[in-house]
C-alpha cells in the first residue's frame, strides 16, 4: 500500500517542519508531496532541504501562486504517476490533525472518498471567529440544497480518495481554484455513483501564518454549485432526446 499526502504550501515555512515529521511517523506507507507555489518566504527552499534527507518527501514547484485548485490538480496528477494507492490531500497549517491519518487509511478500505468532517457530530472547530464559522456552516447547507449532496460538510479540505476514484473523475473538468474545489470533487464523485464516507474531525484554526480565504472565493463557491446543478440537469435532458 502506497499513500501519498498531497499539500500545497504558500508562505508555510513556519509550518512545514514539524507538519512532515508528524506526518511521517503515523503510518510507514505514508510518503509526502508539497506543492509549493514559488513561496516568497522561501518555504520552497526549506522544502528541497527536507526532501533532500528524506526519501518518503518530494517537493513540486510552480511558477507562483497559481490557486489552490490547480495545486491539487497538479499533485494528484504527480501522486497517480508516482504509484499512490490512495491520495491524501491535507492543509500545511496544522488546521488537519496528522494523527487522523490512520482512521482516515483504514476507512478508505471500505469506500471511495474519505471527507473528514467539522459538522457530523455537531461543530467540531476551534478558534475560527463567529463569523467565519457561520459562513462555513451555512456553505453547506446552501451546497446540499443546490447540489443534493449527502454530506454534512461539503467545503473540507481533508480527504483521502482511492487512486480509482481520482481516475474516474476527468480532472480536466474540475475547473475550481478556490475552495469550491472541494465542493466540486465531492460533486464528481457522488455523480459518478462512487461510496463517499465522512469521519469527524476536529478544525482547529491555522496555527502560523494567515488565512488563503478572500471574497472572490467565496464568490466563486456561490456560482460553481449552480453549475455543477445545471451541468448535470442539462446532460440528463440531451441524454433523455438523444
Amino acid at each position: 500500500m502506497k499513500a501519498i499526502v498531497v499539500i500545497p504550501t504558500y508562505n508555510e515555512r513556519d509550518n512545514v517542519v514539524r507538519l512532515a515529521a508528524e506526518i511521517l511517523r503515523q503510518h510507514q506507507s505514508l510518503s509526502i508531496l508539497f506543492v509549493d507555489d514559488n513561496s516568497p518566504d522561501g518555504t520552497g527552499q526549506m522544502l528541497d532541504q527536507l526532501a533532500a534527507g528524506d526519501d518518503r518527501i518530494r517537493v513540486m514547484h510552480r511558477t507562483g501562486k497559481l490557486g489552490l485548485g490547480s495545486a491539487y490538480r497538479d499533485g494528484f496528477r504527480n501522486a497517480l504517476e508516482s504509484g499512490a494507492d490512495y491520495i491524501i490531500e491535507m492543509d500545511a497549517d496544522f488546521s488537519h490533525d496528522p494523527a487522523q491519518l490512520q482512521v482516515f487509511i483504514d476507512t478508505i478500505q471500505g469506500c471511495d472518498l474519505v471527507v473528514g468532517s467539522r459538522y457530523l457530530n455537531g461543530v467540531s472547530v476551534v478558534n475560527w471567529p463567529i463569523r467565519r464559522l457561520m459562513l462555513s456552516y451555512f456553505a453547506s447547507v446552501y451546497t446540499r440544497f443546490v447540489t443534493g449532496l449527502d454530506l454534512m460538510d461539503c467545503t473540507s479540505g481533508f480527504k483521502c480518495f482511492r487512486r480509482e476514484t481520482i481516475q474516474a473523475i476527468d480532472m480536466d473538468m474540475v475547473k475550481s481554484d478556490g475552495y469550491s474545489f472541494q465542493i466540486e470533487m465531492n460533486y464528481r464523485c457522488a455523480e459518478k455513483g462512487l461510496k463517499i464516507v465522512e469521519v469527524p474531525i476536529i478544525f482547529i484554526d491555522r496555527h502560523a501564518g494567515s488565512s488563503k480565504m478572500s471574497k472572490k472565493i467565496v464568490r466563486e463557491a456561490v456560482v460553481m454549485v449552480w453549475k455543477l446543478r445545471l451541468g448535470t440537469l442539462m446532460r440528463r435532458f440531451l441524454g433523455t432526446r438523444g
